[in-house]
């Protein structure tokens, strides 16, 4: 029997006892030790949102541990690996468990560099971050070009996005509603803050260019806003919706000054793509910066944990220890 945290059609999910053949089909069985929490499983575990799609299910979107049995050669018995995104917690069982079966495409090696617990504090968010800035980089960022903005610069994407950009050598201004981060930010490498209300309210369909590029995980009226601010020729990625899944916005950014707006996707993100990504978080991601944005709480506490996340009380990143 194992423990784990799953969801029925009464919410919140529930800590029960799962039996091997509860398990899903998969040729890589892992012994899980550390997941973490994203926005995406506050949503899940609370109810708050549809993320499940088919119940019972259990919850939580990334997962890493050792590899307890293997049918495929390529992934081998006793490595440590992870797993993040793939429909974990939506179309299959997820990693708030202390065991799990996926299929081996799953399964990425745990990068040179970072241990077990770091890569869960990394997780499905420092996976969108660097995403995201690569994103910006093929569009044609470089340092010196101006200011990047980051919304939401509080959660765990914003966070380490002003992380991993401050540490490329890139100036960012984070944008966040909550004032107790502002120090934690500057020691991440913010040269700016500015408040979330400024982004918040509808203005006029071109502002004034303020930012090179931008990376925004609010969506809605505020990802309106930051395009009709960018400078002429810059971009936005977009990876995010904790304001809404809107966009009240006009193409007249797009067409006066060639604004690019990129979407982000980290749940089904090819296997080369996330693998590069991941090793550049374990080169470029400062790891003592990444320590002090993180936490670590027990599996047990996890529908109070979501409850915080989506009410905006949780700043930086929560390494959930399933062990716990």
């Amino acid at each position: 029997m194992v423990r784990a945290v799953v969801l029925t059609d009464v919410p919140p999910a529930s800590l029960v006892d799962l039996a091997a053949d509860d398990l899903p089909d998969g040729d890589v069985t892992i012994d899980v030790r550390w997941s973490s929490l994203n926005y995406k499983d506050g949503l899940a575990v609370t109810g708050a949102g549809r993320i499940a799609r088919k119940l019972p299910m259990t919850c939580g979107a990334d997962l890493a541990g050792t590899v307890a049995a293997s049918e495929n050669p390529a992934v081998r018995v006793g490595a440590e690996v992870l797993v993040t995104g793939w429909g974990l917690s939506e179309t299959r069982p997820g990693g708030y468990t202390q065991r799990q079966r996926v299929p081996a495409s799953m399964v990425t090696a745990r990068p040179e560099g970072l241990s077990l617990r770091q890569t869960m504090a990394i997780g499905t968010a420092g996976l969108t971050s660097m995403l995201c800035v690569t994103a910006l980089e093929g569009a044609g960022l470089r340092p010196g070009a101006g200011p990047v903005l980051v919304t939401g610069a509080s959660g765990g994407v914003g966070s380490l996005a002003v992380a991993l950009l401050a540490s490329l050598g890139y100036e960012v201004t984070a944008s966040t509603g909550s004032p107790d981060a502002h120090p934690l930010l500057r020691e991440l490498g913010a040269a700016e803050i500015i408040d979330r209300a400024e982004l918040a309210a509808p203005g006029r369909p071109l502002g004034k260019e303020r930012w090179a590029a931008a990376i925004d995980t609010v969506g809605s009226q505020t990802l309106a806003s930051v395009l009709a601010s960018i400078r002429y020729g810059g971009a936005v990625a977009a990876c995010g919706l904790a304001g809404g899944n809107d966009l009240p916005a006009t193409v007249l950014p797009f067409i006066l000054r060639g604004v690019s707006l990129l979407g982000i996707d980290s749940v089904m993100c090819p296997p080369d793509l996330r693998d590069a990504a991941w090793s550049r978080l374990a080169s470029d991601l400062p790891v003592s910066l990444l320590d002090r944005v993180t936490q670590v709480e027990p599996l047990s506490d996890i529908v109070k944990l979501g409850e915080q996340i989506l009410a905006g009380e949780i700043s930086g990143r929560v390494v959930v220890d399933v062990q716990a």
